[in-house]
C-alpha cells in the first residue's frame, strides 16, 4: 500500500509498534553490527590468540550475533535469545572476553525490543537477561564485574523504554494536530455552507412569496442566490486548495485566484443579507492594512457567522449593525441587531437557544488567537456579538 493513502489510524498504529522505514532499518543494522564488531569481535581476536580451533568457534559466533541482528526489527525476541545464548557460548570459549562484552549484541537486540515492543514483553526480557549476570562472579569479576554487567543490562533496556516514550509522545502531538486540523476544516465548512444556506433559504422563500405580484422583486432575490452561491463556490474552492495536495494547491499555470476572505469585503458579506430585506449597517473605523492574516480570517468569520445567527435566530429582526474597530493593539468587533427574545423565555434561555454551533465556533476562533469574545441578549432588546482580537502589526 502507498505510504500516502495510509489512514491516520494506520500510522498511529505503526508508531506505536516501532516501525521504521527501510533506510533506518538498514542504518540501525550496519550501526549495531560495526559496534558488535569493534568490541566483542576485538575483544575475541585477542583473547583467542593461539587458542586454535576456540578462536575459529568464536568468531563464528559473533559473525551469528551479527547476521541475528539484521532481523532485530521483525523478531526482536528471537534474536535477544539467539544473540544472549551465542554470546554466553562467546564467553565460555574464551574466558578472558568479559561476559558485558560478549552480551553486547544481546543487549543491543533487549534496547531494540524495550523501544518496540509492550513494556510487559520487555520486562520479562530484562528478567531473563539477568539471570546469567552471576556467571561475571564466578569468572573471577567479584562484584564490580556483576555490577557492571547488570548495570549494562539495565542501561540497555532504559535507553529502549525513553525511545519508546519519545515515539509515544510524537505520535500524540501528531494524533493532536490531526484532530485540530480536522475541526479547523469542520468549522470553515460551517462557516462557508451554513451562512450562504441560511440566506439562500431567506431568499428563495421571499421569491417565492412574491413571485406573481413582484417579478421584478422575486428575480433580485433570485440574482442573490446566484451571488451568493458563486462566492461559496469560490470560498469552497480556496478552502479545497489549501488543504488539498501540493499539485492541487497550486493549480494550473495562469489560474486567477479569488481574494480570500477578508474584513476588506465586509461589504460582500453585507449584501446578500441585504437582499433578504434586512438592513445591514456596515461602520468601520482604522485601516485593515498589515492586519495579520489569521486576525484577519477570524474577525471576518466572526461576522459571517454573527449576521447568519441574526438571520436564523433573532426573532422579529429587522435590522443589525456592524462595527469593526481596528486599533494600534487589538480589533474590536461588535455585530448588533434589535431581534426580541422569544415570549416566555428569559434572556439567559434565549441566549442558550441561540448558543449553538455557531456560537461555540465563534468563541472558539477569538479563543485561539488570544482573544475573547461575548455573545448575550440586551437589556433594552436585541442581540450583541462583541469580540476582541489583539494583534501585532506586521510589515
Amino acid at each position: 500500500m502507498d505510504r500516502s493513502s495510509r489512514q491516520p489510524g494506520d500510522v498511529f498504529a505503526g508508531q506505536a509498534r516501532g516501525e521504521l522505514s527501510s533506510r533506518a532499518v538498514r542504518a540501525l543494522w550496519w550501526g549495531s553490527a560495526g559496534l558488535v564488531l569493534a568490541v566483542p569481535g576485538t575483544a575475541v581476536l585477542v583473547a583467542g590468540a593461539g587458542r586454535g580451533w576456540r578462536l575459529y568457534v568464536a568468531v563464528a559466533l559473533v559473525l551469528v550475533q551479527v547476521c541475528a541482528l539484521r532481523w532485530q526489527m521483525r523478531a526482536p525476541v528471537a534474536v535477544l535469545a539467539v544473540n544472549a545464548v551465542a554470546g554466553i557460548a562467546v564467553w565460555a570459549l574464551l574466558p578472558a572476553v568479559s561476559l558485558t562484552g560478549a552480551l553486547l549484541a544481546a543487549q543491543v537486540a533487549l534496547c531494540v525490543l524495550s523501544a518496540t515492543r509492550p513494556r510487559r514483553v520487555s520486562v520479562r526480557a530484562l528478567a531473563a537477561m539477568c539471570l546469567p549476570v552471576p556467571l561475571a562472579f564466578w569468572a573471577g569479576g567479584g562484584p564490580t564485574g556483576v555490577t557492571v554487567c547488570l548495570l549494562a543490562v539495565v542501561l540497555a533496556w532504559t535507553v529502549g523504554q525513553w525511545r519508546r516514550a519519545q515515539r509515544a509522545r510524537a505520535a500524540a502531538e501528531l494524533r493532536r494536530a490531526v484532530v485540530e486540523e480536522r475541526a479547523r476544516i469542520a468549522r470553515e465548512v460551517h462557516d462557508v455552507v451554513a451562512h450562504t444556506l441560511s440566506v439562500m433559504v431567506i431568499q428563495a422563500g421571499a421569491a417565492d412569496d412574491v413571485f406573481a405580484q413582484r417579478p421584478d422583486q422575486a428575480r433580485q432575490a433570485l440574482r442573490a442566490i446566484e451571488t451568493g452561491a458563486r462566492s461559496a463556490l469560490g470560498e469552497l474552492r480556496l478552502l479545497l486548495r489549501a488543504f488539498g495536495p501540493e499539485d492541487m494547491r497550486d493549480g494550473e499555470a495562469g489560474e486567477q485566484r479569488e481574494p480570500g476572505p477578508s474584513l476588506a469585503r465586509l461589504d460582500e458579506l453585507a449584501d446578500p443579507v441585504r437582499a433578504t430585506g434586512m438592513t445591514v449597517r456596515v461602520h468601520r473605523e482604522g485601516s485593515f492594512d498589515g492586519l495579520p492574516a489569521v486576525v484577519d480570517l477570524a474577525a471576518y468569520r466572526i461576522v459571517q457567522e454573527a449576521l447568519t445567527n441574526t438571520l436564523r435566530h433573532a426573532v422579529g429582526a429587522d435590522e443589525v449593525g456592524v462595527c469593526v474597530t481596528v486599533e494600534e493593539e487589538c480589533v474590536k468587533i461588535s455585530v448588533v441587531d434589535n431581534g426580541r427574545t422569544p415570549q416566555g423565555r428569559s434572556d439567559a434561555a434565549g441566549a442558550a437557544a441561540a448558543a449553538g454551533r455557531g456560537l461555540v465556533g465563534m468563541r472558539e476562533r477569538a479563543r485561539l488567537v488570544g482573544g475573547s469574545l461575548r455573545a448575550g441578549p440586551l437589556p433594552g432588546g436585541g442581540f450583541e456579538v462583541a469580540a476582541r482580537l489583539p494583534v501585532e502589526r506586521v510589515s
